[in-house]
């Protein structure tokens, strides 16, 4: 994937990206409720898989956040033209593989390709990351419980792929919310530009079928 790397002589955010990565554990994380009731129904409606939909707002979302496409390479910073989603793909004997989807395009012309690559995924059950894994989104969902938190295993040194994971959606009233969290390295991304990202997803969840 194409990059360009940040000048660190104009980078606003110098002193906390120094600290930052001086820290035992960088990263930032929240989990928010989502309202997905018109996403739910119309995908529904139209029969369309709703983890392959949802992670394709995910990654609009996600390349819409410049911060959420910046890795931290050689001292500095690069920033990815765009950043494909990497997402656990579950196994029948109860463990899971990795799934790397294209996600710059259409969504008419995205979803065959998704379920193409699943396929073939399924097959391969790699745990590998690929060529450029720094280029990735690493997704996971967790579709078995709602929950109102999540702590996420994290390398040591610390890397800079914003991680982001979603549960079962539940009622409330007479709307339905998903429970998203995300996790990002602090060095790169603040709570602005995260809740830049809930707010760029909850346009794409309200836009995906109009």
């Amino acid at each position: 994937m194409e990059y360009t790397y940040i000048d660190m002589s104009t980078y606003p955010r110098r002193k906390h990206f120094d600290y930052f990565r001086s820290l035992a554990y960088p990263y930032v994380g929240m989990t928010v409720n989502l309202d997905v009731t018109e996403f739910v129904n119309k995908s529904k409606a139209q029969g369309l898989p709703f983890f392959l939909s949802l992670c394709y707002c995910v990654a609009q979302a996600a390349n819409g956040v410049p911060e959420f496409r910046q890795r931290i390479k050689d001292g500095g910073i690069i920033q990815y033209d765009w950043c494909q989603p990497s997402h656990t793909l579950a196994l029948e004997d109860g463990s899971y593989c990795y799934c790397n989807l294209e996600c710059d395009m259409s969504f008419r012309e995205y979803l065959p390709k998704a379920l193409e690559a699943q396929k073939k995924a399924f097959e391969e059950r790699s745990l590998e990351d690929g060529e450029d894994g720094d280029s990735l989104l690493f997704v996971s969902s967790i579709p078995f419980i709602s929950y109102s938190s999540l702590v996420q295993p994290v390398p040591c040194p610390a890397d800079s792929n914003p991680r982001i994971s979603w549960g079962k959606y539940f009622r409330q009233g007479d709307r339905l919310l998903l429970p998203v969290s995300v996790l990002c390295n602090h060095a790169l991304v603040d709570a602005i530009h995260i809740s830049r990202f809930y707010a760029t997803l909850d346009m794409a969840l309200t836009s995906l079928f109009r």
